[in-house]
């Protein structure tokens, strides 16, 4: 497991998060520098925040070596979305028979992924015939409704199936992706504009390379609940369903749902 983070925070994160960790599986470290720029490209004093996820996986090249995922670290997945991915890289070759990189995104089900306390944004995914996907359509204030899910506008709610696939930032790449990413960064500076603001995204790197037919990304399903706190009402929730997975036998207790 390897964990990206910033090097200010190493010595807390191992303490409360990765040292205990550390004791089921093996651990490695990335950081991801303001600072860490291809030659010829200088960080404004001014600026505070990393480059983006994009920039993060890039931070992490010299400790991944095999097929791996990217997940968000405080979100839960499910079982099935790592056995989905797991399935995938093992089976599947780093480019495909055209040459493209081959690379595998988990969505989940629309209905798993809504609060029950306000509107939230998910990227609705768009696939071709052949289960490839093609855009990914980022739609705000999606809120559960009584006939399932929709949009909700000033002028009052938009339906939308809420049995749609949503990326939720669970991917699975080969190590060449790296490389991709590496390649391409001068050029985002380049074209970046604002120094202080522009960030180099994960999702938008894997468009731009659908978009000039260099890459083919599987849609693969979910059926998992996705928990993630958007709002503080969610923690509650997010317990219980937690509590409810244990009483279920879908993992084994204690699990530490006091702290977090």
């Amino acid at each position: 497991m390897v964990f990206i983070i910033r090097k200010d925070l190493d010595k807390d994160f191992r303490k409360i998060i990765g040292d205990r960790i550390s004791k089921k599986v093996e651990v490695a470290y990335a950081y991801q520098e303001i600072d860490s720029l291809p030659e010829g490209f200088v960080c404004p004093p001014e600026r505070k925040k990393p480059w983006g996820t994009s920039q993060a996986l890039m931070c992490a090249k010299d400790v991944i070596n095999e097929p791996f995922a990217v997940i968000n670290a405080d979100d839960y997945y499910g079982k099935s979305a790592f056995r989905t991915i797991h399935d995938y890289l093992v089976s599947t070759p780093e480019r495909s028979a055209d040459g493209r990189y081959n690379m595998a995104m988990v969505s989940f089900i629309l209905r798993n992924t809504l609060s029950d306390n306000g509107g939230v944004t998910r990227g609705i995914c768009l696939q071709d015939e052949d289960g490839n996907l093609t855009g990914i359509d980022e739609t705000k204030n999606i809120i559960r409704t009584p006939d399932g899910a929709g949009i909700e506008k000033e002028d009052g709610i938009v339906p939308v199936d809420r049995n749609s696939l949503v990326s939720m930032n669970f991917w699975g790449f080969f190590p060449p992706f790296l490389d991709a990413l590496e390649e391409a960064f001068p050029a985002f500076l380049k074209k970046a504009g604002d120094f202080m603001k522009a960030e180099y995204l994960l999702p938008t790197s894997v468009d731009a390379m659908i978009k000039e037919n260099s890459a083919a990304v599987k849609v693969l399903t979910s059926e998992d609940h996705w928990f993630g706190v958007t709002y503080q009402e969610d923690k509650q929730s997010v317990k219980d369903a937690f509590a409810e997975l244990i009483s279920k036998g879908v993992y084994d207790s204690p699990l530490d749902l006091v702290r977090g």
